[in-house]
């Protein structure tokens, strides 16, 4: 009779929501429940001289063994605790689609990085390009170009150009084309498969900057990108308390070769997180999908509420006071001739992010001092309710622009806090109109005589 075989049971494919609390769950080396804090930043060799490996003789021989994740710790510019399990939690949510297994290798795909703009810089040294297709976007982008044209001559070309322009700005093969999607400040989107075709027909690399569209409500490796960048001091940290930056490569041989070499050069580009940094971002994860769902449901209907006022179905005191006000409101949800791919794009909401266009600049210099439950701060992504006369942070937009960042707050809360601020901002205006009526009208005397 022959021995019978069993095999092990192939463990199930958790959905996000779970696997932000437990996707790290195979770092753990105590029995804490919560993950520790560890801020050393050296760490002891072996006592067993046998056992030391000594530092690689070339790069061709480092490793994410020795860089990645999984790797001993020796020094925190190289790789520590907090750090690893970040990039391991991050893993399953940048690769939805992956396999627990895979999650696990896919850890070394992901690079985290001090900051948003770290990582684009970082991004850009690994490759150097000499041409880049940009166009809008985040100013703090264009200005790590603006370094990288003064250090080797990089030229940029509009993003939306056509072929033709392309063609006169020679991009091809080892050129990068950058896409961010939702735009920042506006909130609208752009279809990532058109501009991964258009890069990809050249030999380009397609980079998506997904800040706007965090993990859950897009996954642009679906739609052909080559590298995602976040800026995880927004949706990532969540709370308006880390600075953070991560670099995802897609999975494949040409994905893992490129993490690699980003994880050695960012030995030398010193900016690494820190180990708080990285507790941080921990801790945030675990309520990713909690909060940018309801951040991004909370935005949805604030924007279809202003919409609605701007054209009419709202009739009531409430669109009247809009409509004389604000000209416009932007927002992807409202990309109505573009659903058939960003509904496909975007399956799970349109992003936390939407930008408000005042009919006057002093309108929108003023409507934030009007609010009570919206900050007047820049950034982004934070639990709480942002606006910010985008004028004070960036010298490019229109002086009418308010960006506004939607927070976890109950949205009608959040409408009746902007009727309020709408109110108020019409009557002073009201009452400033009056007050320079009358002073026009006043006539102006000289010696008792009117003159």
């Amino acid at each position: 009779m022959s021995p019978s075989t069993t095999s092990s049971p192939t463990p199930p494919k958790y959905q996000p929501a779970t696997l932000a609390i437990h996707a790290d769950d195979h770092t753990n080396i105590t029995t804490d429940v919560a993950p520790a804090i560890h801020l050393s930043t050296t760490f002891r060799y072996p006592r067993n001289p046998l056992d030391l490996a000594p530092v690689p003789a070339s790069d061709e021989e480092i490793t994410t063994k020795l860089l990645g994740p999984s790797a001993p710790l020796v020094y925190s510019r190289l790789a520590a605790p907090n750090i690893n399990r970040l990039e391991s939690l991050l893993a399953p949510l940048l690769f939805p689609t992956a396999s627990n297994t895979e999650a696990q290798r896919l850890a070394n795909h992901v690079v985290s990085y001090s900051s948003g703009l770290s990582a684009f810089h970082a991004l850009l040294v690994n490759l150097v390009p000499k041409v880049i297709a940009i166009s809008g976007g985040y100013h703090g982008c264009h200005g790590v170009i603006d370094l990288h044209k003064k250090m080797h001559g990089i030229k940029t070309v509009d993003l939306h150009a056509d072929d033709a322009a392309w063609d006169a700005a020679c991009l091809g093969p080892g050129d990068l084309v950058h896409l961010e999607t939702p735009l920042n400040p506006t909130g609208e989107a752009y279809s990532i498969q058109h501009y991964a075709k258009r890069a990809h027909a050249r030999g380009a690399l397609l980079s998506v900057d997904a800040t706007f569209g965090p993990p859950g409500l897009q996954d642009p490796f679906k739609w052909g990108t080559d590298v995602v960048m976040h800026s995880g001091t927004k949706y990532i940290g969540g709370h308006s308390d880390l600075l953070c930056g991560i670099l995802a490569v897609k999975p494949g041989p040409e994905g893992a070769k490129m993490a690699t070499g980003l994880r050695a050069e960012r030995v030398y580009l010193g900016s690494v997180m820190g180990g708080l940094e990285g507790w941080l971002g921990v801790r945030s994860l675990r309520t990713l999908e909690l909060r940018v769902g309801r951040q991004s449901k909370n935005a949805d209907a604030l924007v279809g509420w202003l919409d609605g006022c701007l054209t009419g179905k709202d009739e009531g005191e409430e669109g009247e006071l809009v409509k004389a006000l604000v000209g416009k409101v932007v927002h992807a949800s409202l990309q109505k001739e573009d659903m058939a791919w960003l509904s496909k794009q975007m399956p799970n909401g349109f992003g936390p992010v939407f930008s408000i266009w005042m009919k006057d600049p002093r309108y929108a210099r003023t409507l934030p001092s009007k609010l009570a439950l919206f900050h007047h701060a820049t950034s982004l992504g934070g639990v709480e309710s942002l606006i910010e006369w985008r004028r004070m942070s960036d010298t490019g937009v229109d002086e009418r622009l308010l960006r506004v960042s939607v927070g976890v707050e109950d949205w009608n809360d959040l409408r009746a806090d902007l009727v309020e601020g709408f109110r108020r901002l019409a009557e002073e205006d009201e009452g400033q109109g009056a007050a320079l009526n009358e002073k026009m009208e006043m006539p102006v005397r000289e010696n008792g005589n009117i003159v």
